[in-house]
């Protein structure tokens, strides 16, 4: 398979494209990136590497971070994580609080803004030092130490944040929290403003694509029925309400973020990361989305 003539030619479709969606402009640091930013990193199993535009630009990841955190939590709690949030797709907005209040203060997913809320509590439970504890894993899944966080991002989230404060509050009356809410926020908000690259993001989620290697990293392990299970996760939840679409569309299992990026994962084969800051209602990089369309259909590629 020609992979780097593939995404070259989906660059050329990319450009040729209108200039829809725009930034995320409720986190105000976000709004400053420029929207016309473009990059794709694939990553085989066999340690190949292709990529076209601005795939060496680090943006901050988001939502996707989301993945990471719930790594480290399924590989402390097992099976016990699963009392504290679920499986199921929303069907509502990433930050909708109606639903966590029907459901007595159980997040529908750990991919929603109140799971991952959960899952950060976990972290936070269950390690002395959960955010040197976070880096430490995700530079052993790139191989990178130039992995951290943006602190102007960080803060700009914090003073923006209104709806996750309510989340942790709702859930701490519910019973469903444990630390104090304030802790609870500024280890979310770290995680979200987190930095990488397309390339670094590829490798990270190389990881899941089940390609028969042991997967422990920086001490946290999951045996490969967990990572499986994670990656269900990422197909039926990983797109916001817009999952269904992706599945539909792509094919893939991954994982969108409001910085723009989206990486997969076609097991046994490659991982791939894009980036393009502008992002339909839904939250969803425009042009991330239909460049991975392109690359399933032009590739053959769909898990399905």
């Amino acid at each position: 398979m020609d992979y780097q003539k593939i995404l070259r030619e989906i660059e050329v479709e990319i450009n040729a494209l209108p200039d829809d969606g725009t930034v995320a402009n409720y986190i105000p640091e976000l709004a400053k990136v420029n929207p016309d930013r473009f990059g794709i990193h694939l990553t085989t199993v066999r340690n190949e590497h292709y990529a076209v535009g601005d795939s060496e630009v680090k943006f901050s990841i988001q939502s996707i971070s989301k993945v990471f955190s719930l790594a480290m939590a399924f590989s402390l709690l097992g099976e016990k994580l699963w009392k504290r949030v679920g499986v199921e797709p929303s069907g509502n907005p990433f930050n909708s609080i109606v639903q966590l209040e029907y459901e007595h203060g159980i997040p529908r997913n750990p991919f929603v803004n109140a799971g991952a809320l959960v899952v950060v509590d976990v972290l936070l439970s269950e390690l002395k030092d959960p955010k040197g504890d976070l880096f430490a894993f995700v530079r052993s899944l790139t191989g990178s130490k130039d992995i951290s966080y943006n602190p102007v991002v960080a803060q700009s989230e914090k003073e923006t944040g209104h709806l996750n404060t309510a989340f942790v509050h709702m859930m701490k009356a519910k019973g469903n929290i444990v630390n104090d809410a304030d802790d609870i926020l500024e280890f979310y908000y770290k995680q979200c403003s987190i930095e990488m690259n397309c390339r670094e993001l590829a490798e990270a989620f190389l990881h899941f694509g089940d390609n028969g290697l042991a997967y422990t990293h920086a001490g946290f392990s999951l045996t490969m029925s967990q990572v499986k299970r994670l990656n269900a996760l990422m197909l039926s939840c990983g797109f916001y309400d817009e999952s269904g679409q992706f599945a539909f569309k792509v094919g893939l299992a991954g994982k969108s973020g409001v910085g723009g990026g989206i990486a997969a994962v076609y097991p046994e084969e490659f991982a791939v990361a894009v980036w393009s800051p502008r992002l339909n209602k839904k939250g969803n990089s425009v042009r991330g989305f239909h460049s991975l369309e392109l690359l399933t259909t032009k590739s053959e590629s769909s898990i399905f």
